[in-house]
């Protein structure tokens, strides 16, 4: 785990940050929010559950309507299962317990690096752990070396985590090696729009995540060519920068004047140095 890591989502835990409301650790998808209101808590935690809805709907999972408490069991005692998630980056789980909630019959299993924040998604999500063990749990592990057999799941996702990978192709092989034929990866984060000399530099001299090392400067092209060179196909890119970047810098407002680093981010987007991204793949069959 890299040292910036370690500190960040250990004692500093980003997910306490009022930034991060309800425990959520993303910048966000306003889309739905109406921007030119006051935005509270309420608007913030939409916006990241929201990033989530994104990411799933992009992976093809499907929601399914509630069913009552006498369906479900009638239905669990016919045996049931669907698919199976891994979110690899999970933190405190909450992106985990959106896709238990909407997604139907799905049983999701959250990993993360960090054994602190393990221990927060396992006190967060204990009464889900303890009621449904068998739709949900939480598991240590990298994005490099994830302690799955092969072919385990039938989606992936990753929600803003991928910023920290140190080896995108590692990343890369684990999950086609984990992902079943026919799966699904989506990977939302962001990255650099290109590979222009200069933009690591770029990026630390406005932002602070990249000058001291927590957030790592990748190309999007970097993802997707080692999506493409460890066998998965139909890689797509779609930049869903027009409702992440504005939304997020009017919340930081609430914080932070425009002169000061955190305000950066839409200067990087608007500059085209940056920009944020959902990345999908398909594991052939």
């Amino acid at each position: 785990m890299r040292p910036m890591v370690r500190e960040a989502y250990g004692p500093a835990d980003l997910s306490g940050e009022p930034i991060f409301a309800g425990g959520f650790i993303n910048f966000g998808y306003w889309r739905a929010v109406d921007l030119g209101l006051p935005l509270g808590e309420a608007e913030r935690v939409r916006s990241q559950e929201d990033l989530y809805r994104h990411v799933l709907d992009a992976a093809g999972l499907r929601k399914e309507p509630t069913e009552p408490a006498e369906s479900r069991e009638s239905t669990e005692a016919k045996g049931r299962k669907g698919p199976k998630v891994l979110e690899v980056g999970c933190g405190l789980g909450m992106g985990c317990a959106v896709t238990l909630r909407e997604y139907g019959w799905a049983a999701v299993t959250g990993m993360d690096i960090h054994p602190q924040q393990l221990r927060r998604a396992r006190d967060t999500h204990a009464d889900l752990l303890r009621d449904e063990p068998e739709r949900l749990r939480f598991v240590q592990g990298a994005a490099e070396r994830m302690p799955f057999e092969d072919g385990e799941f039938d989606v992936i996702v990753s929600v803003e985590a991928a910023q920290h990978f140190p080896d995108l192709g590692a990343f890369a092989a684990e999950t086609s090696r984990v992902l079943r034929p026919g799966g699904r990866v989506a990977a939302a984060s962001f990255f650099t729009v290109d590979d222009a000399p200069g933009r690591p530099e770029e990026l630390a001299r406005l932002l602070e995540t990249f000058a001291d090392g927590l957030d790592i400067a990748w190309p999007v092209s970097v993802l997707t060519e080692a999506f493409t060179a460890f066998g998965l196909t139909d890689v797509r890119v779609e930049s869903i920068g027009p409702h992440v970047w504005r939304g997020w810098d009017l919340w930081l407002g609430r914080w932070w004047s425009p002169e000061t680093w955190p305000r950066n981010f839409l200067r990087a987007y608007e500059e085209r140095v940056l920009d944020y991204y959902v990345v999908t793949a398909v594991r052939p069959e």
